[in-house]
């Protein structure tokens, strides 16, 4: 993309810094645009994503949807992957020290990273960088030094350090050098602007102080809203609660379709094109059609419009119109049917459709089980051998037809 593409102006200032929380220090982004573009450059911009898991979850949607408008404005959009920073694991928010990883762990959750990715931002337009490039390089008297450009003190001013402290519980020595390292990311690609979540501000803010030692101009730092999972924790693969860009179709738009009526109006905004004017006038019109319409609106983000519809009337037919999905699963149970049955709970589990007889019952007690269309109340409830295929549902998504040897 040629210098005279690049916007640099106004509408620039005001769409890099849409939706930004922390904007630290919005005055220099003037500056920067200015400077870029009397050397007639796009602005470096920075974005790190660590391979901690394989998946990506529609939580990070919401940075690659902010990074695909940077590309849009013709800068140039510089994807960090973690590869190094993640065998470290980043303590931000977190209230216990985590277990480190491998390098085989990592080498394998990025086996599908980058094409997660590329489901939002053109990949082809920017430049995807591994920061075990200079990690790797690195000599002891190297990491030495560069540990010697932060205090204790200065580490234990986050607030996630400061809990674990007053609640006795340990931090690794190892953590300190989380912040110092993604802070040493930016100097290696001198950025300009760095992009991370509202929980990332004090390691932007590393970055900045570390390129200011280095003789660098200092980065701006801009953090994005996180949005809750679908428990209305932090959303997360490991909480089980996250929306997985992995995910199918009709899994994405099942798993909106169960979000909290109240935290719709943020997704709207956050994870969606959906004009504001409109937004409202959904939101005031009904809550089951607002969240179709946003669950549709997921779906197509991840997986493309055709899908998302496809998605939609699948929905409509199994549980507005209390259809069976077209495909049920057949299975086959694999031990020797008891003569006496089986209780429910312990079938459930068998089946895989509950991780343990206790979360068995609790689902059986919550009315989420339903044999043959009917919903069984007692997890103690005796299932005899069943002649014919039995039709077996778990909660609003889960269906097999359950066959015995």
């Amino acid at each position: 993309m040629s210098a005279r593409e690049i916007e640099y102006g106004k509408e620039a200032f005001e769409r890099i810094l849409a939706c930004c929380v922390d904007r630290i220090e919005a005055g220099e982004l003037r500056a920067r645009l200015d400077q870029a573009r009397q050397e007639q450059r796009p602005l470096r911009v920075k974005f790190g994503m660590d391979p901690s898991s394989a998946d990506l979850h529609v939580g990070h949607a919401i940075a690659l949807r902010k990074l695909r408008q940077i590309q849009e404005l013709g800068h140039k959009l510089v994807l960090i992957v973690g590869d190094s920073t993640a065998m470290v694991g980043d303590p931000s928010g977190r209230n216990k020290l985590r277990p480190q990883l491998t390098r085989q762990e990592v080498e394998q959750n990025l086996v599908t990273y980058t094409d997660q990715a590329a489901k939002l931002v053109d990949l082809s337009r920017a430049e995807v960088r591994r920061n075990s490039e200079w990690f790797d390089a690195m000599r002891f008297e190297d990491v030495l030094r560069l540990a010697s450009k932060m205090t204790v003190a200065r580490m234990l001013e986050r607030d996630t350090f400061q809990k674990r402290v007053q609640d006795n519980e340990p931090i690794g020595i190892h953590e300190f050098l989380y912040p110092l390292m993604q802070g040493w990311d930016s100097v290696e690609i001198r950025c300009d602007i760095e992009f991370g979540g509202t929980d990332q501000l004090f390691n932007l803010l590393v970055g900045r102080e570390l390129q200011r030692v280095q003789g660098q101009l200092p980065q701006v730092c801009l953090t994005l809203p996180l949005i809750n999972g679908l428990d209305g924790r932090k959303m997360s693969k490991s909480y089980g609660n996250a929306i997985l860009l992995t995910d199918a179709p009709n899994d994405v738009f099942g798993k909106t379709m169960g979000l909290k009526d109240e935290v719709m109006a943020v997704w709207f905004e956050l994870l969606t094109d959906v004009p504001a004017d409109e937004r409202q006038a959904l939101l005031s019109g009904g809550f089951r059609e607002a969240k179709a319409r946003l669950a549709e609106e997921i779906t197509s983000l991840v997986h493309g419009r055709e899908a998302a519809v496809a998605a939609r009337q699948h929905f409509d037919r199994v549980f507005r119109d209390r259809e069976l999905p077209a495909e049920i699963p057949l299975v086959e149970y694999a031990h020797p049917w008891p003569a006496g049955g089986l209780p429910l709970s312990i079938l459930l589990r068998e089946l895989g459709l509950a991780e343990s007889s206790s979360q068995a019952r609790r689902l059986v007690e919550g009315g989420g089980v339903k044999l043959d269309g009917e919903i069984c109340r007692d997890a103690n409830q005796v299932v005899l051998r069943p002649t014919i295929p039995l039709l077996v549902q778990v909660g609003k998504r889960r269906y097999l037809r359950l066959v015995a040897k």
